[in-house]
């Protein structure tokens, strides 16, 4: 059984849960920004202005100056016309997907995307189809058999799991050669990948003509809160005027929405926390390799150890925490069975030592654990 536990401290390096002390690396906290001091002030001061609560939904008095402004600032920051906010990533899709397909359209999704683009492709009524693993060869298949009916594909930019990149040129090139609409997921890509750290899109010099329909959310490498999907002027206003999960829930509060533009600047004022991350990731997969540790292929924050069975991986995650470190045991339905995994997340925060000692720990384990 999954069970909730306690957290009786900020997010960070040093956390503590359950009244234990711990190195943590199960944060998606990438860049170290949820415990910074002008996100804390950002926050207080908004709240002074606007209060704690937003009151109502955006359409019914609930969109406040500070909501405008960051959906104008996300736009600016993505490249895309416009930005509409959600309250959480499951929302964004949720509301993207049910309001741009109906019964009769066709909807396309890798095997291992996010279980809430899973999700919102089954409640659209479309037909919904997944093409193998970030396989170019079987999304043709898929949309050769879609032939003239609206289509739209759907892939993570990262994938939450196994951590690896989408071949996003790949598939826009199809997308596009098949008339077919592009949706990404790029919620562990924002903040983190291309130059600016505007994301998976940015890594590989894509623009609002290759992925029309962007959804990035705000409480991983940003340190926030919420949600956004950014495109064309057109298809937000289509959002605007269809998506259920915009248009019937409070918007998330003002002051939060404060905390995601102070969050923006501090990412483009401090590139270094982008630069240190990749460090850690590098000297973190070569130091894992010299003690023999097997990795998965990743090259961004999260660094999955591929353990097979959910009884291994159960036991593994109470040897380290014996040991004092906090790590991500995954396992079915999560991911496929066989496929139970450490899933190791890195921050800009962790230090060369953080690391080293959680590579030994892991190592240990693993020899002590059949």
């Amino acid at each position: 059984m999954r069970r909730v536990r306690i957290l009786d401290s900020a997010q960070g390096v040093q956390v503590v849960v359950d009244a234990t002390a711990y190195r943590s690396f199960i944060s998606n906290d990438y860049l170290g920004l949820a415990s910074h001091p002008a996100l804390k002030k950002a926050l207080g001061d908004a709240a002074e202005h606007y209060g704690t609560g937003s009151g109502a939904s955006h359409l019914l008095g609930g969109h406040s100056r500070a909501h405008q402004q960051l959906e104008e600032e996300l736009a600016a920051f993505t490249g895309r016309d416009r930005a509409l906010l959600f309250s959480t990533g499951y929302m964004a899709n949720l509301g993207v997907l049910t309001a741009l397909l109906h019964k009769g359209d066709c909807v396309l999704q890798d095997k291992l995307n996010h279980a809430s683009l899973l999700d919102g492709g089954l409640a659209s009524g479309a037909d919904f189809r997944r093409y193998l693993h970030a396989d170019i060869g079987s999304l043709q298949k898929h949309l050769d058999r879609c032939g003239e009916r609206k289509t739209l594909v759907a892939t993570d930019g990262v994938f939450s799991m196994d951590g690896d990149i989408a071949p996003l040129p790949a598939i826009a090139a199809l997308c596009h050669r098949h008339d077919a609409l592009l949706l990404v997921d790029d919620a562990h890509g924002v903040g983190v990948l291309g130059k600016n750290g505007a994301g998976s899109c940015e890594h590989f010099g894509l623009t609002q003509g290759d992925v029309p329909v962007l959804m990035g959310t705000l409480g991983k490498a940003l340190g926030s809160f919420g949600a956004f999907v950014a495109g064309p002027q057109d298809m937000i206003e289509m959002l605007i005027q269809f998506a259920r999960p915009y248009i019937y829930t409070t918007a998330l509060p003002p002051a939060q929405a404060a905390v995601t533009s102070a969050a923006l600047r501090l990412l483009q004022a401090e590139s270094w926390r982008r630069e240190q991350l990749q460090h850690n990731i590098a000297f973190f997969r070569a130091q894992a390799a010299e003690r023999g540790l097997a990795l998965m292929e990743s090259n961004t924050a999260i660094q999955p150890l591929l353990v097979g069975a959910s009884a291994r991986v159960l036991a593994l995650d109470a040897r380290l925490r014996e040991s004092g470190f906090l790590v991500g045991a995954v396992r079915p339905p999560t991911v496929a069975e066989g496929a139970a995994r450490l899933r190791i997340t890195l921050s800009a925060a962790h230090s060369e030592a953080d690391m080293l000692a959680l590579l030994d720990a892991v190592a240990a384990a693993l020899q002590d654990t059949p």
